[in-house]
């Protein structure tokens, strides 16, 4: 939970799949901070929408391949060697191709 609320702040940290993290890992260990998490006026709707309809808002999904982007360019530029460039590449790419195949909205919306 605590990496996900630093995420909101820091722009190369997710914050999106930590809360989700936090959802489940509270589901099973603290029903009162699942509660709290699922009616948090900011990361509740993230994770309603995601536990019902497995949506990731339109927002979500374009910062997230713009921070993927910004890791690849930053790994360019500090000349991380090929073999890690490449790996990232394809894990980034399978992350966005996930992202992307995702609904932005609920069907009855």
């Amino acid at each position: 939970m605590l990496l996900g609320a630093i995420g909101v702040i820091l722009p190369l940290l997710p914050t999106t799949p930590f809360i989700l993290l936090a959802a489940f890992c509270f589901a099973r260990g603290s029903e009162k901070f699942h509660s709290w998490l699922l009616d948090h006026q900011t990361f509740g709707p993230l994770i309603h929408n995601w536990n019902e309809h497995g949506v990731v808002s339109g927002g979500a999904k374009a910062s997230a391949i713009i921070f993927m982007l910004f890791a690849v360019g930053l790994s360019i530029y500090i000349s991380v060697p090929a073999y890690v460039l490449w790996v990232q590449i394809g894990v980034l790419s399978l992350v966005a191709l996930f992202l992307l195949t995702r609904p932005s909205k609920p069907k009855d919306q």
